[in-house]
């Protein structure tokens, strides 16, 4: 009796100990899969960069200097980043994927953590763009939040100065649509990035579409556009250049 107690005893600490090294390893592994998936988003993202900012020839910046400095008005989710927040159901980001960012809002006296991935390369896209032209921000976000996720990418470099939020668009036919009129009165020098043709129902003419974006790390929409704005701050009107793009467009 006593020895098949023993027994007993020894293949229950054994399972008992086999589960602790299953849940420990489980553990280990989580933690692996989740440096590896950093890392690798981290090399991809910051991969060397090909856009060659050259010189103005004497010509080009005297054509330059022919026309006024233009706006470029940028939206924020899923153009330039995508945000998840606590209790969101379903994820449009992989688990265990790192956040470029969090923040901490309190909406309705509700704490609210924002877990926000950057698009790939919109440091960089930033970078280049506030050279050539005067960024604001238009977001249809609630400002406690919009303003943080524009501090974040601004990142001290004072190039997101201007910005509006969700109280300066109008609600029309259940969404929220961006007055560029209201930014600035000269529709001939401004023009809009937004994932959203209805936000600009109103300027179809004053914008460029871009794919929303949510998680894929392989994105070069941002490096993509830069040949287009490079080309366009040297016309007299963004709209003779844009009004040839609405067929790109799906207003509703």
């Amino acid at each position: 009796m006593m020895i098949r107690k023993r027994k007993k005893e020894a293949n229950s600490n054994r399972k008992i100990g086999l589960s602790v090294f299953i849940d420990l390893a489980s553990k280990i592994w989580t933690f692996i899969s989740f440096i590896i998936k950093k890392y690798t988003r981290a090399i991809i993202q910051h991969q060397t960069i090909k856009y060659d900012i050259v010189p103005l020839s004497p010509l080009s910046k005297h054509r330059l200097s022919l026309v006024k400095r233009k706006i470029l008005v940028l939206d924020l989710d899923e153009t330039l980043i995508h945000s998840t927040h606590d209790g969101v159901l379903r994820q449009m980001v992989s688990p265990g994927t790192p956040a470029d960012f969090v923040l901490k809002v309190t909406i309705d006296r509700h704490p609210v953590r924002f877990f926000v991935h950057k698009r790939p390369h919109v440091d960089f896209f930033l970078e280049v763009v506030s050279h050539w032209y005067e960024l604001v921000v238009f977001t249809a976000s609630m400002e406690i939040y919009g303003a943080a996720v524009a501090d974040k990418l601004d990142n001290n470099r004072n190039i997101l100065k201007r910005r509006y939020f969700r109280q300066h668009c109008t609600l029309e036919y259940g969404s929220y649509t961006k007055d560029l009129s209201a930014i600035s009165p000269d529709l001939a020098s401004i023009f809009i990035l937004d994932n959203s043709p209805g936000a600009y129902r109103a300027f179809p003419n004053n914008a460029i579409p871009i794919n929303s974006w949510f998680s894929d790390p392989r994105d070069t929409a941002l490096l993509n556009l830069l040949p287009v704005l490079d080309a366009l701050r040297f016309t007299s009107d963004v709209r003779s250049v844009l009004s040839r793009n609405l067929h790109l467009h799906n207003m509703w």
